[in-house]
C-alpha cells in the first residue's frame, strides 16, 4: 500500500507524526504537509505564487516533505513527480479539534481528503474531538486499522470519509458509528475589539451551537463515546430541491 499523509496543522504537528508512526507498517509512506499551521484554509488552493518542496525529518522515518502550500496543495503536489508514484491512499490529520457539521466547509484537513477524492482516490480525514491537549494514539490505531478496511473493500470514486474520534482511551470508547453530517453551526461569529489607539478592530469567534439532529449525526455519537465515520461525497446537488427548481419552469429572457 502507498500512503501519502498530510494535515492543516503543520508538517510537525503531533498528530501527523503520530499518524505516520501507526501507518508506516502498511506500506510506503510519504508525508507532505503545510511548514506550518494551515487551520480554517478550506479548500484554498494556490495560483499566484510558487510552490516550494523541500525534504524533511520526521520520527516515523520515510520520506517527508514540508512545503508553503495549503491542504488541498499538498495532495495536488503528492502526485507529482517530485514526490514519487500515484499513492492507493490518502489520509489526512490528525487534527487537533473536531471536524463536525459545518466544521467541514472550513477545515483544512477535510479539504485535503476531498481534494483527493477530486483527484479519484480513496481517502479519509481524521480528528480528534478536542481542542485540549490529545493522546493521539487510540485515532492512529483506528486509522491504520480503517486504512486496511478501505483497502480491501474500497470507496466508490468521488467520496471520501470523515472521521472524529472521542478524546476517550480505546478502552473508554463505546464503538464505531456510521453518521450523517450533523448540524453544529455558530453563533456571534463577529466580536468587535477596541485597540489601544481607540481603533476598532474585528475578530472572527463565536459559540458552538449543536441542533438537536438526531442519533445518527456526527456529533451525537461523538457525545456517546462512539468514533464517527461519515461518507461524503463531492457532488454537492441537492436532487429533492433539483426536481422543485425543475418545477418552476424557469426561463431567460422573460
Amino acid at each position: 500500500m502507498r500512503i501519502l499523509l498530510t494535515n492543516d496543522d503543520g508538517i510537525h504537528a503531533p498528530g501527523l507524526v503520530a499518524l505516520g508512526q501507526a501507518l508506516a507498517p502498511l506500506g510506503d509512506v510519504v508525508t507532505l504537509a503545510p511548514e506550518r499551521p494551515r487551520s480554517a484554509m478550506g479548500h484554498a488552493v494556490t495560483l499566484h505564487k510558487p510552490l516550494r518542496i523541500w525534504p524533511v525529518k520526521l520520527p516515523h522515518g520515510g520520506r517527508a516533505f514540508a512545503t508553503n502550500g495549503t491542504p488541498a496543495d499538498c495532495v495536488a503536489l503528492g502526485t507529482s513527480e517530485y514526490v514519487g508514484q500515484r499513492p492507493s491512499l490518502v489520509v489526512s490529520g490528525i487534527n487537533l479539534g473536531p471536524n463536525l457539521g459545518v466544521d467541514m466547509f472550513y477545515s483544512g484537513t477535510v479539504a485535503a481528503a476531498m481534494e483527493a477524492a477530486i483527484s479519484g482516490l480513496p481517502a479519509f480525514a481524521i480528528s480528534i474531538a478536542s481542542y485540549e491537549s490529545a493522546d493521539f494514539e487510540p485515532a492512529a490505531q483506528f486509522a491504520r486499522y480503517l486504512a486496511e478496511v478501505v483497502e480491501a473493500r474500497s470507496l466508490p470514486k468521488g467520496t471520501f470519509l470523515n472521521v472524529n474520534v472521542p478524546p476517550l482511551s480505546a478502552a473508554e470508547m463505546a464503538g464505531v458509528a456510521v453518521t450523517r453530517q450533523g448540524r453544529i453551526t455558530y453563533s456571534n461569529r463577529i466580536e468587535r475589539r477596541t485597540d489601544p489607539r481607540g481603533m476598532a478592530y474585528y475578530w472572527l469567534t463565536g459559540d458552538r451551537v449543536d441542533e438537536d439532529d438526531g442519533a445518527d449525526s456526527d456529533a451525537a455519537a461523538v457525545r456517546e463515546g462512539k468514533i464517527s465515520v461519515t461518507p461524503v461525497r463531492i457532488d454537492l446537488t441537492d436532487e429533492d430541491l433539483l426536481r422543485t427548481l425543475a418545477t418552476w419552469s424557469l426561463r431567460w429572457p422573460v
